[in-house]
């Protein structure tokens, strides 16, 4: 399934102030959790347990915290631009400013590693993660982001 097709433009946020790592994956669940005061804290948990195991900052100021999670029956997802880059122990040392946020039932196993494959493709693009950074306002990020990078130009 294309990331596109787990993205609502309501889970398309930019962050002032996140703070911190811990902070970053909290917003991110909320939003994958659609504010759920039942899912919000499950999916915060899975997106911390999977960031203990290893970061999720693949590099290049990006970071992608998944997790496997029954909460839904459709996978979900949620970008954040954050307005100042957050310490992810990302393996290039810089921090993140770009956060790609998924949570994935357990059956959807293949699905899961073939959605992160996609997203790791994507954000290896130097121009797509400059046109992401560079979005004028909130509207052109979600129709950029919604139309799965789009013309880059047009949108920045």
């Amino acid at each position: 399934m294309p990331y596109t097709d787990l993205l609502a433009a309501d889970r398309i946020v930019q962050v002032v102030e996140p703070g911190s790592r811990d902070q970053v994956l909290d917003v991110a669940a909320r939003l994958l959790g659609g504010n759920s005061p039942e899912w919000t804290p499950v999916i915060a948990t899975a997106l911390r347990g999977r960031e203990a195991v290893g970061s999720t900052g693949i590099g290049r100021g990006v970071a992608i915290p998944h997790c496997r999670s029954d909460a839904f029956t459709e996978p979900r997802a949620a970008f954040l631009r954050l307005a100042t880059a957050v310490d992810f122990d990302a393996r290039d040392g810089q921090p993140v400013d770009l956060v790609f946020a998924m949570t994935t039932p357990g059956d959807r196993a293949q699905e899961h590693l073939d959605t992160l494959s996609e997203l790791a493709g994507l954000f290896a693009d130097a121009g797509f993660r400059d046109a992401v950074r560079a979005a004028r306002d909130i509207t052109a990020l979600r129709g950029m982001l919604l139309q799965g990078g789009g013309d880059r130009r047009a949108s920045a």
